[in-house]
């Protein structure tokens, strides 16, 4: 695994603007589905809840994320900042995919992350329920990678 940067900013405490930048930061490496790209914003020994999974430093980051898009297939995911404060940011969030039954989703959530002075996430706190729809449903048509500037955000989807 690559070394991770010592610092990555934008750096707390956030403004709007600040805390914006790093929504988008964070969604952009999510929808790169590259674990150990993704892991890099994170400290060391970060601590995360995700859904009913516990974990605890980068490595297990890795191995879950690893995990997660070997079933969550075509994963495209928008993040819209909710709040911030200090070192703290809220963000809600959706992501379509499907299994490898052809089964579509449509997951939704709400995270909470809290970062270290360098800008490193250290807590990730994320609570998500799936949704299936049917193929005809879903909402998130751009290529794979990163959400295009243009494309419209979480809001106005009516999620």
């Amino acid at each position: 695994m690559s070394a991770a940067p010592s610092r990555r900013p934008p750096f707390p405490p956030f403004t709007q603007e600040t805390a914006g930048q790093k929504v988008r930061m964070a969604e952009d490496a999510w929808n790169t589905r590259n674990p150990e790209a993704v892991s890099l914003a994170y400290t060391i020994n970060s601590v995360w809840r995700n859904r009913s999974e516990f974990l605890i430093g980068r490595e297990a980051i890795v191995r879950f994320l690893t995990r997660k898009w070997s079933h969550e297939l075509d994963y495209r995911l928008i993040k819209e900042l909710w709040a911030y404060q200090d070192t703290r940011i809220a963000v809600r969030f959706a992501y379509e995919w499907h299994d490898d039954s052809g089964n579509w989703f449509r997951s939704y959530g709400n995270e909470n992350w809290e970062f270290d002075e360098n800008g490193l996430m250290r807590r990730r706190i994320a609570s998500i329920n799936d949704l299936p729809i049917k193929e005809s449903e879903r909402k998130y048509h751009w290529p794979l990678g990163r959400r295009p500037d243009d494309y419209p955000p979480l809001s106005d989807f009516g999620f």
